[in-house]
C-alpha cells in the first residue's frame, strides 16, 4: 500500500469531498461528489463521514463515539443542506442529531438520511484493554487482490473503486469468478488510494466500504443500507487498515453485516453493524 505521495489528514481529497459549511446556527451547505458513488447511489460510509464532519461541527466535543444512520432515500450527487440540532451536552459526552436533504424536481427537500451521534474525545480515553476478540487472519497484502485483478470488473463497482486501496483476502474473493463461498464473509486491507492515514471520520466511511458479503453468499447487485451504526474505539495508528466483515443470517430479503476495523498496532479501532436490503437476484 505504499503511496508516492501521502496525502495529509486534512488535505485529501476525503477531506475535501466530505467538506460543510455553516450557512447559519445548526445549519450546514454541502455538495456529494460524484466520485464516491456505487452504481448511480452515494455511498452510505461517505454520508456518514459527512454527517459526522457537521455534528462535529455542532457539537462540543471532536470526535465520533457512536453513530447511527437510518438511510431513508437514495442519495445523488449535487447539492444537499444538513441541518443539526445538539440534543444534549456534558463533561464528557455530547449527543446531537443531523439530517441530510436533497431537493426534488419541483425545488421541495427530500430527506435522505438520519443520524444520531454521540461525541466525546478519544485523547481522553484509559488505556486499559481487554479482549477477547483478535486480528482477521488475513494473507499478506501482496498476497491479496484489488478490482483491477480480477478477470472482470466487480458488479457494481464505480467511481468509489477509484478513490480506495483495497485488497481483499483470496479466501472470500470466490464470487469474483463465479465461485462463491457460502459463507458470507468478506475481509480485506483498506486505505485511501491518496495514501492518507485513517482518523475517526474516515473509519465512518471504512465500515461500509468493502463488497458486501451478500457476494460471497452468491447474490448480485445492489445491497442498499437500511440502518447502520458504528462506534470509534480508539484513534487510529498511521498504516493500512485490516477490515472483516461477516453475515449470519439473511431472512425475509434483509441481512446484516457485522464489521470490525483494526489497525497497523493490531487494535480494534472500530465495530459496526448494519442491517441491509438483499440483492433480489
Amino acid at each position: 500500500m505504499a503511496q508516492a505521495a501521502q496525502a495529509l489528514i486534512g488535505d485529501s481529497e476525503f477531506d475535501r469531498d466530505t467538506a460543510v459549511t455553516l450557512r447559519e446556527e445548526g445549519v450546514y451547505d454541502a455538495e456529494l461528489s460524484a466520485g464516491w458513488t456505487i452504481i448511480h447511489a452515494v455511498n452510505g460510509g461517505y454520508l456518514l463521514a459527512m454527517l459526522g464532519r457537521a455534528l462535529g461541527e455542532a457539537l462540543p466535543h471532536p470526535d465520533p463515539f457512536s453513530v447511527s444512520a437510518h438511510y431513508l432515500t437514495a442519495s445523488v450527487p449535487g447539492p444537499a443542506v444538513i441541518r443539526t440540532q445538539v440534543v444534549r451536552t456534558g463533561r464528557t459526552l455530547s449527543t446531537g442529531q443531523a439530517s441530510l436533504f436533497q431537493y426534488a424536481e419541483d425545488g421541495t427537500e427530500v430527506e435522505r438520511i438520519r443520524v444520531l451521534g454521540t461525541y466525546g474525545d478519544l485523547d481522553s480515553l484509559s488505556d486499559d484493554v481487554r479482549t477477547s476478540v483478535k486480528p482477521p487472519a488475513m494473507a499478506p497484502i501482496e498476497q491479496c487482490f484489488g478490482p483491477g485483478d480480477g478477470p472482470a470488473p466487480i458488479p457494481g463497482s464505480s467511481a468509489i473503486t477509484e478513490r480506495l486501496n483495497i485488497k481483499l483476502d483470496p479466501s472470500t474473493v470466490g464470487w469474483a469468478i463465479g465461485a462463491p463461498s457460502g459463507k458470507g464473509e468478506m475481509r480485506g486491507w483498506f486505505g485511501l488510494a491518496d495514501g492518507r492515514d485513517a482518523d475517526p471520520y474516515s473509519l465512518l466511511l471504512t465500515v461500509d466500504a468493502l463488497p458486501p458479503t451478500s457476494f460471497e453468499l452468491g447474490l448480485k447487485g445492489w445491497t442498499p443500507t437500511i440502518e447502520l451504526t458504528t462506534h470509534i474505539r480508539c484513534r487510529p495508528a498511521p498504516g493500512p487498515l485490516r477490515v472483516s466483515i461477516t453475515t449470519r443470517n439473511l431472512a425475509g430479503g434483509f441481512l446484516e453485516e457485522d464489521a470490525d476495523v483494526w489497525d497497523s498496532a493490531d487494535r480494534l479501532v472500530a465495530q459496526s453493524r448494519q442491517l441491509a436490503r438483499a440483492p433480489r437476484s
